[in-house]
């Protein structure tokens, strides 16, 4: 940091900081996300679940999306109590680190699984298509389905890989518009769908499921005492359909990335996706069952059941062909898109994991274009390729084993929130409803009630889902050894930091990046106002949390800066390399920012006078208020003093007028100075 000689010169050597975890997006845009999870499985859970059931399949997906909306509730009262509320964190929080490392484990298996079974199946989709048109333009060429999918899913999955390298708010955008031609070709399915039932008349599918001996696994030896509308019957049944309901997790990790209001916009992205699940999915499945011929359902469009659909709805063949090649188009963005919140959601999920010292550091060294954990990004790519390549386009198969990483998930989740409300009697912001008191106790009745319905379930797919049970057993078992491993080998070596991460100390990792001449453009500064805010002790942040909860984000932007003090005349040393207590004061930045939802500017800046330092960035911003919290070493006034001559020595002679605040707990002190 230079001085000013006739104000001609700006501020030099100042630090950029960059992290993808101050970017921060609408609830709709968090709904887009959830929803090509969610969404996506309109395209194959009806041809698995009449694959496992019969024709009742409808009924238990239409069962699945009522009840997926209490398990969202579930996920909506941790996100509350934790900004980083995923699965991890609660169970960690409730039952320990060993179970929750097995949880995440169960739960990465879904993130690997989530991915290929949606691209894969959008391959289907779309050979089926080229299968179906080649003919009519007199072209002899018939593609091999399986081969095709396999290699269409490695491109979609390589593709979102990049996706995410270059971060959130970019990949978000993609799953925004995904969202929207989704909704067109959803209203006019629906519609076309209803009219052809209208023409045609109303034939619902039967209730009771019909098992086989895939569907029954280790149970079909007593398959003669299993009443399909018996409670067994009915959870069994429930079971094979419940892959319908996932991106749950999903979620929860986008939960850091939703702006202010946070907790209000996660109901809203929860509501939607409720919507649009019920509407679409269940009715997707109904449609299916009462439209398309029994004689050709199965054998013809058991992997692309909507692309059926539209071949028997009523009207002229050109024109079905036309929305045929639209729903499979739609069809290859929502799967498509599926792949990408798999890759969000298992990057937040791993990333939790390296905070609390469980995996490697190296993993989490943030990419130095973009500020992303590619490293982690790439990993469960290089799974999910793996898994595309060993499953050999097997929808089926690929679906079997993705219900297991689902519900087990879902049951740790549970059963944490459920042990938190007697082990954490914080206040919540929001709790599962159903909560009865009893001699001033209380009986969370609707959250042990889930928990019930899910355990129950999650056992009986255990003897049900054969390939599920061992494939996710084998994964679950590997994966958990790979983090214990990782975590006594890092324990080793660093064993201090490891406990302290593990106790809530977590490091987030940034990127440092020199700015020789400060100015706004160069910062990322976009907002016709800004506001400095100086802050130096990681624990005396309530000046930075007031601002940012009481900002516009429409118009200002905010600059966190912090000195790197020097003790000589001059600045030594690599200005990029940071302190351990640098680098924890830019986690709780970062931290005040997540919980609030507000994107914030962090600022490095070396200079041997602090004062001088916050009145020559204010002054090189155009800031409009300088805000800092109280200092342990001046009375208010004089700090305020300080920092007002620091501001005459910057600015130019005309003058230019700055709003200087010192907030501390309960109490603000302000002046405006020219």
């Amino acid at each position: 940091m230079e001085k000013a000689a006739g104000n001609k010169k700006t501020a030099r050597n100042v630090i950029l900081v960059t992290t993808a975890m101050l970017s921060f997006i609408s609830f709709w845009r968090a709904a887009a996300i959830v929803l090509c999870d969610i969404a996506s499985t309109v395209y194959y859970i009806g041809g698995i679940g009449e694959h496992a059931i019969g024709k009742a399949a409808p009924w238990f997906i239409l069962g699945v999306m009522l009840f997926a909306y209490v398990v969202r509730a579930i996920y909506i009262e941790s996100c509350g109590m934790f900004v980083r509320g995923g699965v991890y964190r609660v169970v960690k929080e409730a039952m320990g680190g060993t179970i929750a490392k097995l949880s995440v484990s169960a739960l990465m298996f879904d993130y690997v699984l989530t991915g290929p079974i949606s691209a894969v199946s959008a391959g289907q989709y779309l050979v089926g298509l080229l299968n179906t048109t080649f003919p009519r333009f007199h072209i002899s060429i018939q593609l091999p389905a399986n081969l095709f999918a396999i290699v269409f899913a490695m491109i979609v999955t390589i593709y979102f890989w990049w996706q995410n390298v270059k971060g959130i708010p970019e990949s978000s955008d993609k799953a925004l518009k995904i969202m929207a031609c989704t909704t067109v070709m959803g209203v006019i399915i629906i519609v076309w769908s209803i009219a052809t039932l209208w023409v045609r008349g109303v034939h619902l599918p039967p209730f009771a499921p019909v098992f086989n001996k895939e569907s029954l696994g280790w149970l079909y030896p007593f398959k003669d005492s299993i009443k399909p509308l018996g409670i067994i019957g009915i959870t069994i049944a429930f079971g094979h359909s419940l892959l319908a309901m996932s991106g749950e997790e999903t979620l929860a990790q986008v939960y850091r990335e939703i702006e202010a209001p946070k907790l209000k916009n996660l109901k809203r992205a929860a509501f939607i996706v409720f919507m649009y699940c019920l509407l679409l999915t269940a009715l997707g499945s109904f449609f299916a069952i009462m439209i398309i011929p029994d004689s050709v359902r199965m054998s013809q469009y058991s992997d692309n059941l909507l692309s059926g659909l539209t071949m028997y709805l009523i009207g002229p063949e050109s024109l079905r062909l036309v929305f045929q090649a639209f729903v499979v188009f739609t069809g290859f963005l929502i799967l498509s898109g599926a792949v990408n919140t798999s890759i969000i959601g298992s990057n937040g999920v791993l990333n939790r994991l390296g905070e609390d010292g469980i995996l490697p550091e190296f993993l989490r060294k943030p990419n130095r274009r973009f500020g992303t954990s590619s490293r982690l990004i790439g990993m469960t790519v290089i799974l999910q390729l793996i898994t595309i390549l060993l499953c050999q386009g097997n929808i089926y198969v690929l679906g079997e084993a993705y219900a297991f990483g689902v519900i087990w998930s879902f049951v740790f989740k549970s059963l944490a929130v459920l042990i938190l409300r007697y082990k954490d009697k914080t206040p919540r912001e929001w709790k599962v409803p159903l909560n009865f008191y009893i001699g001033g106790k209380e009986f969370p009745f609707g959250l042990a009630s889930i928990f019930a319905i899910l355990f129950l379930t999650a056992s009986l797919n255990l003897v049900t889902k054969q390939v599920a049970t061992i494939s996710g057993t084998i994964f679950t078992v590997v994966f958990f050894a790979i983090f214990v491993g990782s975590e006594q080998v890092h324990m080793k070596k660093h064993r201090k930091e490891t406990l302290e991460m593990q106790h809530g100390g977590h490091v987030d990792r940034v990127n440092l990046n020199r700015l020789d001449i400060l100015n706004p453009k160069d910062c990322g500064c976009t907002k016709s106002r800004r506001i400095l805010v100086a802050v130096r002790d990681p624990n005396n942040l309530t000046h930075l949390g007031k601002v940012i909860s009481e900002v516009d984000e429409e118009t200002t932007d905010v600059v966190v800066m912090t000195s790197k003090i020097a003790t000589g005349l001059h600045l030594e040393g690599d200005l990029t390399q940071t302190t351990k207590d640098e680098e924890m004061l830019f986690t709780k930045i970062i931290g005040e920012a997540e919980k609030i939802g507000h994107p914030v500017i962090p600022l490095y800046v070396p200079s041997n006078n602090p004062f001088y330092a916050m009145a020559r960035v204010a002054y090189d911003l155009e800031a409009e208020e300088l805000v800092v919290g109280k200092s342990g070493k001046f009375d208010p006034e004089i700090q305020m003093e300080q920092i007002a001559l620091a501001w005459g020595s910057v600015r130019p002679k005309e003058g230019r007028p700055l709003r200087i605040r010192i907030i501390w707990e309960g109490a603000e002190f302000k002046e405006d100075v020219v």
